[in-house]
């Protein structure tokens, strides 16, 4: 069945739930369906996926991604914007008319699904199924909209607020919504906890990848040749870091852990690639630390370029507050790199802890916000390579069977199928 899909995600800049959608799109259109993606305006030091848009369709000109501005689309709450998006999404859902709306992040998953639910789709009849007046809909949960309630009182309360009206938004979406992807069981769990949706509604689908480049280094991005254009020694111990320089993602937390290591040891290292908001802040802690010197900063790389940065650590740290399923946790398994990372929504899905999973372990995780348990299972990867070299091949031969791009599409085929019946 040739089915015409709407992807809609609130800004399309360089990140993993971006990645995915982008992936889902670049899959959908070479098995033949008609593919749209909409998205809020791109603009700042986070990069943009727009580019590998654009190749995709240089190089199938016969399967394109049509893409879809939407200037009101934005991601802070702004109720005015809001509501002129809701209305340009629904107009632009009645012109194309599509058989699906897919949509994601939580911004675009609110207006998106209330938009498509309303849309009057009267005309169409003949691709899907039996003639309705919407869409089939779907959503896809990438990670918590919410925020960890810490900080000052003042701050707890704000964020208390903030993560009470998102519950109440998704509920809203969830009730205008016939499928609900999640990127982890964890994610279901955690909207079910706050009533949002019925269980029924769920289904897990992994957040695909394209596994072979992180598998199989070309010429030039092996482990010593990507060191050597780095200015980093064999000799030097690597902690990397892939993620926008964003108040979530924990670099705070990794400069605390790390700094009184690397300034007992010259040979240990930080990789920081990406960029972000937080970028001079960030910056100016490493320099009141006294391991600037110690860390190379990349800056935004291309999304090719990410395998090669990887296979340059010898540990991935991932901190985060909140994920769905890091995407850069399976990635660095993949390219051969250990992960520690903090114990967060879905990650320990695909990181298996000794402490719970002692013979099948793929990596080390530690409690959010925990610097000296963060500090101590780096520590553990450097004083334990025989250990880490078995957790590497264990994760490395997990994520290839759970992680590929190819699969993700095939199980959203199905997805759809249900949805569409759902609808009918």
């Amino acid at each position: 069945m040739t089915l015409r899909i709407l992807h809609i995600s609130t800004r399309l800049i360089l990140g993993g739930s971006q990645e995915n959608t982008v992936l889902s799109c670049e899959g959908q259109a070479k098995l033949g369906h008609e593919v749209h993606l909409a998205f809020g305006p791109i603009f700042g030091p986070e990069g943009s996926m727009l580019g590998r848009v654009g190749a995709h369709n240089a190089a199938h000109p016969g399967a394109p991604i049509t893409t879809h501005e939407v200037p009101s689309l934005v991601r802070e709450i702004s109720p005015l914007k809001d509501l002129a998006c809701k209305r340009e999404l629904r107009a632009l859902i009645e012109r194309i008319k599509p058989d699906v709306v897919h949509t994601h992040s939580s911004k675009a998953g609110i207006l998106g699904r209330w938009a498509a639910w309303d849309a009057n789709l009267t005309a169409q009849v003949g691709r899907a199924s039996s003639p309705s007046r919407r869409p089939a809909i779907v959503h896809t949960i990438h990670g918590p909209p919410w925020m960890p309630a810490n900080g000052r009182p003042d701050q707890r309360l704000l964020i208390g607020l903030k993560n009470t009206l998102y519950a109440q938004a998704e509920q809203f979406a969830a009730r205008r919504c016939h499928k609900i992807v999640s990127v982890a069981d964890a994610m279901t769990e955690q909207f079910l906890e706050r009533r949002i949706g019925k269980r029924s509604q769920y289904v897990t689908v992994r957040s695909g990848m394209e596994t072979a480049p992180f598998l199989d280094p070309m010429p030039g991005e092996d482990r010593a040749s990507v060191r050597a254009r780095l200015g980093i020694r064999d000799d030097e111990f690597v902690v990397g870091i892939v993620a926008r320089l964003a108040q979530h993602k924990g670099h705070d937390d990794l400069i605390d852990a790390l700094a009184p290591l690397m300034r007992k040891n010259a040979a240990m290292r930080m990789l920081w690639v990406g960029d972000g908001w937080w970028r001079d802040r960030l910056e100016q802690r490493l320099r009141d630390e006294g391991i600037e010197q110690q860390t190379v900063r990349t800056g935004l790389v291309d999304q090719a370029e990410i395998p090669a940065m990887m296979r340059a650590m010898d540990v991935l740290a991932h901190p985060s507050f909140r994920e769905g399923l890091p995407r850069t946790v399976p990635q660095a398994m993949l390219a051969g790199t250990a992960v520690v990372a903090t114990d967060t929504d879905g990650t320990r899905e695909a990181c298996l802890d000794p402490s719970t999973s002692a013979e099948s372990a793929t990596g080390r995780l530690v409690a959010v916000g925990d610097v000296q348990g963060l500090r101590d299972a780096i520590q553990w990867m450097i004083d334990n390579p025989v250990l880490r070299s078995d957790m590497i091949e264990k994760a490395r031969a997990m994520c290839d069977e759970m992680f590929s791009a190819e699969r993700m599409v095939e199980q959203l085929e199905l997805v759809y199928k249900q949805a569409i019946d759902a609808r009918s």
